[in-house]
């Protein structure tokens, strides 16, 4: 440690992250059985998709964090889709101190895992509102989405790099 004592303070920066505003930016929700005018107890079989997406603001250290949802509730005896729910969630974050090489897997980890408590209210209200059981999403663990999807991309570079070479 040096005499002055500063190591501590340039080994950890100091990481600050505030939610500035969280939003649906869009929302569809198809009620497919209640079309087909179907009643009765059918027991659901649920298929949740998610995608992320971060982007930079004008504003310095100002990001938008988009959670993009697709549920599709199918019948397990017949295979007749129930319900179909998409929506693209989005908060704005002002991050600070977060070394550039980590800042990417911090925007699509950690923002969406301060967003998804709300986002998971909505959908229990929205199937609710919608005829269905509440429907309550289970935990997404987001780091394990983003190496997915870091491990695609590797794989799809990797299928294209021969190509460039011939």
């Amino acid at each position: 440690m040096s005499e002055n004592g500063s190591d501590t303070a340039q080994a950890a920066p100091q990481v600050r992250m505030n939610v500035l505003a969280q939003f649906i930016r869009d929302m569809s929700f198809e009620n497919i059985l209640a079309q087909k005018r179907a009643t009765g107890e059918v027991q659901p079989d649920v298929q949740v998709q998610v995608n992320l997406d971060a982007q930079k603001r004008e504003q310095e250290h100002q990001y938008e964090v988009v959670t993009k949802l697709k549920i599709t509730s199918q019948a397990k005896e017949s295979g007749d889709k129930m319900f179909i729910l998409e929506m693209d969630y989005a908060g704005i974050f002002h991050i600070e101190g977060v070394p550039d090489d980590q800042l990417h897997p911090f925007l699509l980890i950690e923002c969406p895992r301060l967003l998804f408590p709300f986002i998971r209210r909505i959908v229990s209200d929205v199937t609710r509102d919608g005829g269905f059981p509440p429907l309550n999403l289970e935990n997404i663990d987001f780091m394990q989405l983003y190496r997915q999807e870091i491990m695609r991309r590797q794989a799809e570079a990797q299928a294209e790099a021969p190509k460039a070479d011939a």
